[in-house]
């Protein structure tokens, strides 16, 4: 991998951290189950935050459902949170304030997410964050989902930095377990999960949110070359 004069990135996980969308999320699922009478439930929505929408439908119903079903259903549910999303989307408390800190320091930016990327452009439309990113991955830029790495180290790649050079702000445990595996250093954020889900799950630090959050530790922790 090709290295740069950026003393880092930052990588966002997109739902609950970039922006506030698990409402949209789980009102969606909601209705494709009254559509199509899958027994989506909130407890089984909560707990799968952060799944591909593969990985959502098998946890699901198994293996009852073949690919071009997943698919279609899948669709339908990305267009029911879009058509939520245009009026309702905003960015996560702290994000603006934080992005714009994170760029003035010379830290490039990236989303390392699950969802499909349609979702990930909306947000970067309606939330005023065109040209911001070095890299956007998506749902249709990997093969495995978290908690296997392959996300957040694809980022990197494609912004140009060392997986030991990245933080990752993350609010599912199955992300910790991501950004971990990755080599990156992993913070939790308290907006979908308790903070001690978080810590078991192996993140370096947790948070409520990222109001205030400092990242000069951090950067510090580069500048010395310590883990």
């Amino acid at each position: 991998m090709s290295t740069s004069p950026s003393p880092g990135l930052a990588i966002f996980d997109h739902d609950g951290v970039l922006v506030d969308s698990y409402q949209l999320h789980l009102e969606s699922w909601l209705e494709l189950g009254r559509r199509t009478g899958l027994p989506f439930t909130e407890a089984l929505i909560h707990r799968t935050f952060g799944m591909t929408n593969p990985s959502i439908f098998r946890e699901l119903l198994g293996d009852s459902l073949g690919p071009d079903e997943i698919s279609r259903y899948a669709d339908l549910k990305e267009e029911c949170y879009r058509t939520a999303a245009r009026n309702r989307l905003t960015l996560m408390p702290g994000v603006r304030d934080l992005l714009d800190q994170l760029s003035q320091a010379g830290v490039r930016l990236a989303i390392g997410s699950s969802g499909p990327r349609p979702n990930l452009d909306l947000t970067v439309e309606l939330c005023g964050l065109t040209d911001r990113f070095s890299a956007i991955v998506s749902l249709e830029d990997i093969s495995r989902g978290k908690p296997d790495p392959e996300v957040f180290l694809l980022a990197a790649r494609k912004a140009g930095i060392e997986p030991s050079r990245a933080i990752v702000f993350e609010d599912a445990p199955v992300g910790i377990e991501a950004a971990r595996a990755a080599g990156m250093w992993a913070v939790g954020i308290g907006t979908t999960h308790p903070l001690e889900k978080l810590r078991d799950a192996g993140a370096h630090e947790v948070v409520p949110d990222l109001r205030d959050y400092d990242f000069r530790p951090w950067l510090a922790r580069l500048t010395l070359g310590s883990d």
